[in-house]
């Protein structure tokens, strides 16, 4: 059974476990085995040619990586997929889906391989998700890429996965120093956004920043207060805005959409003019906000290059840090 599947000679040159990983694979194709048949054992591979048990779990570790094999404990090894064109495997583990985290994901995808498979998580801020999305598939990906937001406590769970394939993304924790990470420096972001507004914020009387806390990131605050109080401009921190009044003269920071649709309405309710009553800045750009009464100002980081230097981290198995480039785009809100 066992030469049936896996054929080893020492006169090939290919490195033993290559040998073990091509021998599925061609076992697979040539139809000797199938979806959800069972594999010789590591034993009974290792005792057959003479190898080590290492030499057979790490082949074994790298075909579960492709999705090719899965385990079951007590009852060994079987071929959990017969899609051998897959070359690597990637889990993408994201907070939450939406327009800016979708352009970031095409991004990654389109300048990844096409023989390779990327599937997409999401834990939604929840502890006992991400736990349990990260536990439940340890070993079963050739790279795991995180974006641990506001998630703090984690490194404990990250511990599980082999750590020279874990990649970071989005927001740089200290508890996570160590890992390849593409980050946003959030606090420095919004300081330089807002400097590069400068001459057009001095247009109005005031400047509000809307920071609802739970999910957003403090530096966002840290960076607006710290702007506002080095040039002298009038300011206020609102926790939301859908009670809060709205006078002529102020600029409005938002940090999502839901925030920017709820004054874009109240807006044209009152008759204001928005880019000339009221000021809007929206944070993350997206095209919607191109048109959006007639454009929206955004600071914004490149989530279309944060995705391909991404997919360059992973592909070529990179180290170290970067932070993602953010720009401040002016439109007729402002």
């Amino acid at each position: 059974m066992v030469k049936k599947i896996i054929k080893i000679t020492s006169e090939h040159s290919q490195a033993k476990y290559r040998q073990i990983i091509q021998s599925v694979i061609n076992s697979i194709s040539e139809g000797v085995i199938k979806k959800g048949d069972k594999i010789p054992s590591i034993n009974e591979i290792a005792n057959e040619y003479n190898l080590s048990r290492d030499t057979v779990m790490l082949a074994f570790n790298e075909l579960k990586a492709r999705g090719i094999l899965g385990a079951v404990p007590g009852k060994g090894y079987f071929v959990e997929s017969d899609n051998i064109a897959v070359s690597s495997k990637i889990l993408l583990l994201f907070d939450e889906l939406n327009t800016f985290k979708e352009e970031l994901y095409n991004s990654f995808i389109e300048n990844l391989p096409d023989d390779t498979q990327v599937d997409i998580y999401f834990h939604h801020f929840d502890i006992n998700v991400f736990t349990s999305l990260i536990r439940e598939r340890v070993g079963k990906y050739s790279a795991y890429v995180i974006m641990p937001a506001n998630l703090t406590n984690i490194s404990s769970i990250l511990n599980l996965l082999p750590s020279d394939k874990v990649y970071i993304i989005d927001r740089k924790l200290d508890e996570l120093e160590g890992y390849p990470v593409i980050y946003q420096s959030f606090e420095e972001d919004i300081y330089n956004g807002l400097f590069e507004a400068k001459e057009l914020l001095h247009n109005y009387k005031k400047l509000i920043f809307a920071y609802p806390g739970g999910k957003e990131p403090k530096g966002f605050l840290t960076g607006f207060t710290n702007f506002c109080t080095e040039f002298g401009f009038n300011h206020s921190v609102y926790d939301q805005i859908k009670t809060k009044p709205i006078r002529k003269g102020e600029v409005f920071i938002l940090p999502n959409d839901r925030m920017l649709i709820n004054l874009v309405k109240r807006c044209w309710e009152k008759k204001l003019e928005i880019g000339k009553d009221i000021g809007i800045i929206s944070i993350n750009d997206s095209a919607l906000k191109e048109v959006v009464a007639n454009g929206i100002s955004t600071i914004s980081t490149d989530f279309k290059l944060m995705g391909k230097t991404l997919a360059d981290f992973v592909e070529n198995r990179k180290s170290g840090e970067v932070k993602n480039t953010s720009r401040f785009t002016k439109r007729n809100s402002l």
